[in-house]
């Protein structure tokens, strides 16, 4: 058996416990969530999403998502608004002031990318993700056979 510091979720969180405290200290100079960040952050590339696809997307339940949308409307940066094609579906969509803070959150989230970006080469960088791909699918696939309970 493969040792615990070793195992694949102990590096990914430690790995994630070393990269995201500069992410933290820019979202609360912002007084966002990493959940809040993570639904405007889609918002920003996709201008409208229900909140089904928010939910799939960001990889927050979507009892959670609730409460998330609805601080996120109070701070003025989304908005709800119903389909004129079918009136069952609402659209979740960044405000003016929402669009803003993406033109003055953007820059500084590219710094910390590029940042680590920079500790590896390119290639290393494509193969890390498309490994960690991979992984997810093979991870998610039906087929793929469960651990023993015995």
């Amino acid at each position: 058996m493969t040792s615990f510091d070793r195992s694949l979720p102990m590096i990914l969180n430690r790995a994630l416990d070393d990269i995201m405290p500069d992410y933290r200290e820019l979202f609360a100079r912002y007084d966002l969530t990493e959940q809040q960040w993570r639904i405007l952050r889609v918002l920003w590339s996709e201008m409208r999403v229900t909140s089904a696809d928010l939910s799939r997307r960001t990889l927050l339940p979507a009892p959670s998502l609730v409460g998330i949308i609805d601080r996120l409307e109070k701070k003025g940066f989304v908005s709800r608004v119903r389909s004129v094609e079918d009136r069952r579906a609402v659209y979740i969509v960044p405000t003016a002031k929402g669009r803003a803070l993406e033109d003055e959150v953007t820059p500084h989230v590219a710094q910390i990318d590029a940042r680590l970006r920079n500790t590896v080469s390119p290639e290393d960088w494509q193969h890390m993700e498309n490994t960690l791909r991979k992984i997810a699918a093979a991870a998610a696939a039906p087929d793929l056979p469960k651990a023993s309970n015995g």
